[in-house]
């Protein structure tokens, strides 16, 4: 990584100016560096007068939808999170005025830890034992994040606190249905399984903060194995801390499974844990029933391959450049995460 003077979506002196009136723990100027894996935020390492390292966070350039790319929601999760046991980033500030740069920006600590995005990375940032050690950690951070109570942290807000899974069946159905046409593909498949889940609906139970993403993609980790951070909050909202688990679980690939959607996954390294350790280790740290967790992995099958089916519709329409892009691999991995919903019911 090499240090920017000119960093792309961001006046300098204004961040500069701000911080010196709003963050008293930073020492403007600093120094820029690009980080990538920012998910299309423009994500930069700053580093000020002292030394301290920290990152500043805003929406891409362009148009947006109204609900993309939310700042605000990451940055108020993150700050309400400080002082639990889940492991999050120092919240420094939030910056909401966009006459400052134009958008909305946060900044908060850098924390110590590599994201893993790929088998390769794991493999090679991570010794076998080290690997091994990942299942707990990762489980640990999931059960006390759905431990939060949302009232003890000025969370109750974020979200509806009932109907996560009918809610999110909703979107993501209308997604699907809305992508055929350009997608050139439709699957009878779904439009069962979708009936099925909205029949079967589970009791959801209290309402807790879900982070919608945590992959090990969001997540820091220590050359030990160990969790110290998660990123990306910004479209955590409340809902069924199950479903959130699935997720990481349908994620959490291994050599074994029949099944590979995704066949970089960084699970796929040596030394990683089995799924059915995963879930034995969930399940220990946090007490929950998780009898129905089939139901929940064929949720978050579907729902995976309905975001997948449509952005391969916008590649298809011509929205998004497809160079660069394996439109097979696209194609492979929403009708394999179809097979996966269909074999988990």
């Amino acid at each position: 990584m090499s240090s920017e003077t000119d960093p792309v979506g961001y006046d300098v002196e204004a961040v500069n100016a701000w911080v010196r009136h709003n963050v008293a723990d930073l020492a403007p100027p600093f120094t820029w560096t690009r980080l990538e894996g920012g998910h299309s935020n423009l994500t930069y390492l700053i580093v000020d007068t002292a030394g301290t390292e920290a990152v500043i966070r805003r929406p891409p350039m362009g148009k947006l939808l109204p609900k993309a790319h939310d700042m605000d929601r990451e940055y108020r999760v993150i700050n309400a999170l400080q002082d639990t046991a889940v492991p999050v980033p120092k919240a420094y500030g939030y910056c909401g005025d966009e006459s400052v740069i134009g958008k909305h920006f946060f900044i908060m600590g850098r924390s110590p830890g590599t994201a893993l995005f790929s088998t390769e990375i794991a493999a090679d940032y991570l010794t076998e034992e080290a690997a091994g050690n990942v299942c707990a950690s990762y489980t640990q951070t999931l059960a006390a994040l759905h431990a939060v109570e949302p009232a003890d942290v000025g969370l109750e807000e974020l979200g509806r606190h009932d109907g996560y899974v009918a809610r999110q069946l909703r979107t993501w159905y209308g997604s699907w249905n809305a992508s055929i046409e350009a997608a050139q593909y439709d699957d009878p498949r779904v439009h069962r399984i979708h009936d099925e889940l909205m029949a079967s609906l589970p009791d959801q139970g209290p309402a807790r903060v879900v982070h919608g993403d945590c992959g090990l993609h969001n997540c820091l980790i220590a050359p030990d194995g160990t969790i110290s951070a998660i990123l990306d909050w910004e479209i955590a909202t409340l809902g069924d801390p199950v479903a959130d688990f699935a997720y990481a679980l349908n994620a959490w690939i291994r050599p074994e499974d029949e099944y590979k959607p995704i066949t970089t996954a960084p699970s796929l390294a040596p030394g990683f844990s089995s799924r059915q350790e995963l879930i034995d280790s969930y399940k220990e740290a946090s007490g929950r029933d998780l009898e129905g967790l089939d139901y929940y992995v064929a949720f978050n099958h579907l729902k995976t391959a309905c975001i997948v089916h449509g952005v391969y519709a916008r590649y298809m329409q011509g929205q998004k450049s497809t160079e660069g892009i394996d439109m097979d691999a696209l194609n492979h991995r929403f009708r394999a995460a179809i097979d996966l919903a269909e074999q988990a019911l």
